[in-house]
């Protein structure tokens, strides 16, 4: 045997030994992979003994603190609530977009720009402006200036972690059934209705600075203030004692006068201010200034309504199942209710079936049962919200009957069928369901008060304003349309190119 061919054969040798070991080392694929023969190398891996430290206990969270109690059997639920809250905080949010969308479909398209600039400046200072001043305004705790009526407001706390007491009172169930964040979000959302509200009745005609001035002190210190009367615990919060059981309360659930009736009758103030839009009413009569876009203002209103179920269903504060589901229920009957009314009247009246008067009508419903969507049956909810269809109808046609000239009907509908909405806890509510006793005597000086402050305040800062710097754009920048006149750029490039 020549040298060469023993080293083919030790060579052959060595890939054989290898190619029997393969299936040894290297791991199979494949779930019906066949478990390799025991060999001296598996067998000594079997019988290796590998010692573990034992582990170290874990340390056990300090009592009184947000480790201790999301470790407690509570944490669950709380965490479904906070959840909701936050949820529902995004659906408020949704609404803006739903209000530019009914506002800038209402007018004309030379206005677009200006319309969906406002609604989005609104919503930018409205959170800004109640976390420099207005939540803690709203919500002063024991911190009142004037009696029950007034609260200085302060800015937003910044953090809670330099202190784990602070945390552990403001981050769990201690604080409420949500986590002080998510109080102070989902109220800012609120917050910037109201001027949203106003910016509808005031469009097409009004100064964009003098709004955009306006709009900072009207959400930033006014709404603030009638707010705190009721949810912040103030003088109506506590109108026929301290939530007696003997005497009626004032029942406001999400705001059909705290939010709805406020913008409404701070608007009022505003366009008797401000005057209607040129050629509107003239020596032979009303002259129709038509909407441009009503698709858009259709889907403006189906917004509106998915983002009242976050308004009216976050405002149960938990994630409670009957309280949800009862009060989801309410809002959108309510919202059908007022829609089906409104078309029905409208078509008699007008003798024509009318869209922007359905929209209204079930904006007005769902504004309607704002205040007692949690006291009053999914039966009159129904009744709550059709006769707000039915008032939005007879309301719009009044205001421009008395020349106040309102392109969107936000008067009629925050306005008027806030009061309406607010009153009809007093005939539709259920004391069972509300957990107190109602009184229309106590919610009709409720939602006086705040529709009487609204309208006061309001009609001092506009007109204030309009001494000052003035408040109309002049008559040839009203003709031209605002978004040339203001912004430099139409909504719609008509241009082929």
């Amino acid at each position: 045997m020549t040298s060469r061919y023993l080293t083919k054969v030790r060579a052959l040798t060595a890939a054989a030994i290898a190619f029997a070991a393969f299936p040894i080392i290297t791991p199979a694929y494949g779930q019906d992979a066949a478990t390799p023969p025991p060999t001296e190398v598996v067998v000594a891996a079997v019988t290796e003994t590998v010692v573990e430290e034992p582990a170290a206990a874990e340390e056990a969270p300090a009592p009184g603190t947000y480790e201790a109690y999301m470790a407690g059997p509570d944490a669950a639920m709380f965490t479904v609530n906070n959840l909701w809250i936050l949820i529902s905080a995004a659906l408020v949010f949704i609404m803006h977009l739903g209000f530019a969308s009914v506002e800038s479909g209402m007018c004309q398209k030379k206005n677009t720009v200006n319309i969906l600039f406002k609604n989005l400046f609104i919503v930018c200072i409205g959170a800004l402006g109640y976390m420099a001043w207005g939540f803690n305004a709203m919500y002063p705790g024991e911190a009142w200036t004037m009696g029950k009526f007034f609260a200085l407001g302060s800015p937003l706390t910044n953090t809670f972690y330099a202190d784990p007491a602070a945390v552990a009172a403001n981050m769990t169930g201690e604080y409420a059934d949500y986590t002080y964040w998510s109080d102070f979000i989902f109220q800012a959302m609120f917050a910037a209705t109201a001027a949203t509200i106003v910016s509808g009745a005031v469009a097409e005609r009004v100064k964009l600075s003098s709004f955009m001035i306006y709009a900072a002190i009207l959400v930033t210190f006014l709404y603030p203030v009638t707010g705190s009367w009721e949810w912040g615990g103030g003088w109506l919060n506590g109108f026929g004692g301290e939530n007696s059981g003997d005497t009626a309360q004032f029942i406001d659930f999400a705001g059909s006068s705290l939010v709805h009736a406020f913008g409404g009758f701070a608007a009022l103030a505003a366009v008797i201010v401000l005057g209607p839009r040129l050629g509107k009413y003239t020596k032979d009569g009303i002259k129709p200034i038509l909407p441009h876009n009503l698709p858009l203002a259709n889907i403006g209103v189906f917004m509106l309504i998915l983002g009242w179920f976050g308004f009216n269903g976050g405002s149960v504060l938990s994630a409670d199942p009957q309280g949800v589901s009862r009060v989801f229920v309410t809002t959108a009957m309510a919202a059908f209710g007022g829609g089906l009314a409104a078309i029905f009247t409208s078509w008699v009246v007008l003798k024509k079936p009318d869209l922007s008067m359905a929209l209204n009508g079930t904006l007005a419903g769902l504004v309607g049962i704002t205040a007692g969507a949690g006291a009053i049956t999914p039966w009159g909810a129904v009744f709550v919200g059709a006769i707000a269809g039915a008032i939005v109808v007879f309301s719009v046609l009044f205001f421009d009957k008395i020349r106040i000239d309102d392109p969107v009907g936000a008067i009629s509908v925050h306005g008027i069928c806030g009061i309406w909405g607010t009153l009809a806890v007093g005939i539709f509510g259920k004391e069972e369901l509300a957990g107190e006793k109602i009184s229309i005597v106590t919610q009709a000086i409720g939602t006086l008060s705040i529709s009487a402050f609204a309208f006061i305040t309001s009609f001092a800062v506009f007109f204030i304003l309009k001494m000052v710097m003035g408040v109309r754009v002049d008559a040839q920048e009203e003709h031209e349309g605002l978004d040339v006149a203001e912004h430099g750029a139409p909504a719609y490039n008509d241009s082929q190119a």
